[in-house]
């Protein structure tokens, strides 16, 4: 698992959905300087955080997580 391409896709997910940091961070019940972290690859998100992501979003977690591409 590759925490900056995870961020890429955290962000791909966000601006797709046309969403500021600290309106996606909103969403997620997380601050707009964790939505940075995880972008940044520098932190990953939780688990939980992590399916309230797919969820919310309707992608599926091994889409975020980079094991497929759809």
């Amino acid at each position: 698992m590759n925490a900056t391409m995870i961020g890429k896709r955290i962000k791909e997910i966000r601006t797709e959905n046309g969403l500021s940091q600290e309106k996606f961070g909103e969403k997620l019940c997380v601050s707009q300087d964790t939505v940075s972290l995880w972008e940044k690859g520098k932190s990953l998100p939780t688990t939980e955080i992590l399916i309230l992501m797919a969820t919310t979003f309707d992608v599926s977690t091994d889409y975020i997580l980079c094991l497929k591409d759809y």
